[in-house]
């Protein structure tokens, strides 16, 4: 499908065009927003999908950075992942990374097919969750020229060990067990359950919690970066999908394509972006923005200008004409 509503905000602050658009991904409907420069006049742009964090919503992080990337004379599409946002899907909440993965190459997908849009020019961009499923994505869909992430995370690994790979085997194996009981319930009509991403009680654990629980609250359940589609549940069977899947078990399938990730200094997650980098084949940058956590490259301006210049002055040359 194309662009169905023109929003036309143009401005001398945010310096881009927004259009809501919607594109097929399995037959659901996604909802996207499509930032372009507000000097575009003609000819065809360079592009780069933008896919949002586990729990999280077009609205927040990746039209952050789309908006900057506009500014620098790209395109960037963010959209709601199939089952979540304002996209379609049903049961709501479902977290399937490789429906994740198909979303992303369906974007790319709606990209070539835009008159604006260089189909040969299209790069890829991940925060968080999706710092994992874009380069999954891109392993096999040479189409995306350019892979990058921002505090990349590989979900299947965090659901089978925990973050800092300190969790107890049998933790994942009881949540399978659960998964496939309510697979079970499900069809025999019970309604499909959901697991908050982030607890009602989470202000009494704030004090025991870790630094990135906290500063995950923080960003989510308050104004900073609260959105009301946002963190919403995760339908709990989705765990015998998670657990299965591996972010970078096939990175060195993106070589000889580049491939840049950014991460904190200071982030809990730092680690899959090091790894991930050891494993991928060149050409290749892992860039840490000193002091940064892990949620601070969501928004906080003076970690997330850095890591625009790296990203600008990456996909400029790599989406060169």
């Amino acid at each position: 499908m194309s662009a169905v509503t023109a929003l036309l905000i143009c401005t001398q602050e945010t310096q881009n065009v927004k259009t809501s658009v919607t594109f097929p991904s399995n037959n659901l409907a996604v909802a996207g927003i499509l930032f372009t420069p507000d000097d575009h006049i003609d000819g065809r742009l360079p592009a780069i999908v933008i896919s949002h964090p586990g729990g999280g919503v077009k609205e927040q992080s990746p039209s952050i950075y789309a908006e900057r990337l506009a500014r620098e004379g790209f395109a960037a599409l963010v959209f709601d992942a199939a089952y979540q946002g304002e996209s379609e899907g049903e049961p709501r909440g479902m977290e399937n990374p490789f429906q994740r993965a198909e979303d992303i190459k369906s974007a790319v997908t709606y990209l070539t097919t835009r008159d604006d849009i260089a189909p040969d020019r299209i790069g890829a961009l991940g925060i968080c969750a999706s710092g994992g499923y874009v380069p999954y994505a891109a392993q096999t869909d040479h189409r995306i020229k350019g892979i990058a992430t921002v505090s990349a995370v590989d979900l299947g690994s965090v659901f089978r060990e925990g973050l800092g790979r300190t969790q107890d085997l049998a933790v994942l194996k009881a949540m399978l067990d659960r998964s496939g009981a309510l697979r079970t319930e499900e069809a025999r009509g019970a309604a499909p359950q959901l697991e908050a991403w982030i607890p009602d009680n989470a202000e009494e654990l704030l004090e025991t919690a870790t630094r990135q629980f906290r500063e995950t609250f923080e960003y989510y359940r308050t104004p900073r970066g609260y959105h009301p589609r946002a963190v919403q549940g995760w339908v709990l069977r989705s765990i015998d999908l998670i657990a299965q899947y591996d972010s970078y078990a096939m990175i060195r399938l993106i070589s000889p394509r580049p491939l840049l990730m950014i991460a904190g200094s200071e982030a809990e997650s730092a680690y899959f972006s090091r790894e991930a980098i050891e494993k991928a084949a060149e050409p290749k940058e892992l860039v840490v923005i000193d002091g940064a956590t892990h949620i601070d490259l969501y928004d906080k301006d003076e970690y997330v200008t850095p890591a625009v210049a790296k990203l600008t002055e990456f996909f400029g040359k790599h989406l060169a004409g």
